[in-house]
């Protein structure tokens, strides 16, 4: 029985491996492409100019958190961050390198404890899924044209 539990944890995370494997290759062959970039670039910063993602904002803060505890809204500080990262021909490990260090600086240096750390890191994981989603969402419907 546990043989069989550890054989399909290691089955997902082999998927998980072969998944991002693929997210690089296809990433790379985007970020060589001068036009693409430029275009998910401007899609991205026109979602930001038009407050698109007010709705999310929203829903990061948290009506009913002691103030002192309120968490600001790191997910978006990152994306900015990734976004301005984010040029023609630009190598992935530098894109990550950029998310790392966020991540670093906003999730895992200001854990107090393993306890602290998995809260703040679980928090983090499910509003960067929500924004990414809601990105996603906003690109798809009003700029077709930058989803690409």
């Amino acid at each position: 029985s546990s043989s069989l539990t550890e054989a399909k944890e290691f089955v997902k995370r082999l998927r998980r491996q072969t998944d991002l494997c693929n997210m690089v290759k296809t990433v790379r062959a985007l970020l060589n492409n001068n036009s693409t970039v430029t275009v998910l670039r401007s899609g991205l910063h026109a979602i930001f100019n038009e407050k698109s993602l007010d709705v999310t904002k929203d829903l990061f803060q948290e009506k009913f958190r002691n103030p002192k505890k309120r968490q600001k809204n790191i997910q978006l500080k990152c994306l900015k961050n990734f976004i301005s990262s984010l040029t023609a021909s630009t190598d992935i490990r530098d894109l990550l390198s950029c998310l790392s260090s966020d991540l670093q600086a906003f999730v895992i240096k200001p854990s107090k404890s393993k306890e602290a750390f998995k809260e703040q890191a679980s928090d983090f994981m499910l509003k960067w899924n929500l924004l990414l989603s809601n990105v996603g969402k906003i690109l798809t419907i009003n700029r077709t044209d930058s989803f690409g």
